[in-house]
């Protein structure tokens, strides 16, 4: 059984010390994200909804990529996404997903929910890979 291995990207440091966790793990050929946000690396986030959404697929690339570099969004077949407001949220990641995943569809589950990790998120997202052979 493979173990478990955990990752941080650059700008998340401080994150990992203070909360106590990481940005992705990998097991095996599959890599997990956690909760990505529209963050910038000096921890800003942006109020603008699309672009947050836009940042937090960024981020979750980035996740990704500190694992195994190849990793693009052509890999990813699953995610989660978490809204305060589904109804303003819900188009633009459609939208994004057409963008961003152009000859696949992962697999979605989106919930909304009255608060998230870090004051101004509006969309946190998950995302799990797998790792080409």
């Amino acid at each position: 059984m493979a173990s478990a291995q955990f990752f941080n990207y650059p700008g998340t440091e401080s994150n990992a010390e203070q909360h106590h966790y990481s940005q992705a793990v990998k097991i095996g050929n599959v890599v997990r994200t956690s909760g990505q946000g529209g963050w910038d690396e000096e921890g800003n986030i942006t109020t603008d909804l699309q672009k947050q959404i836009a940042i937090a697929f960024e981020n979750a690339l980035k996740a990704l990529q500190a694992v195994h570099p190849r990793l693009n969004f052509k890999d990813i077949y699953a995610i989660r996404s978490y809204h305060l407001n589904m109804d303003s949220s819900f188009d633009i990641m459609t939208m994004t997903f057409k963008t961003l995943f152009p000859n696949h569809r992962p697999i979605w589950t989106c919930i909304q929910i009255g608060k998230l990790g870090l004051e101004g998120m509006q969309v946190e997202i998950e995302v799990e890979a797998l790792i080409p052979v």
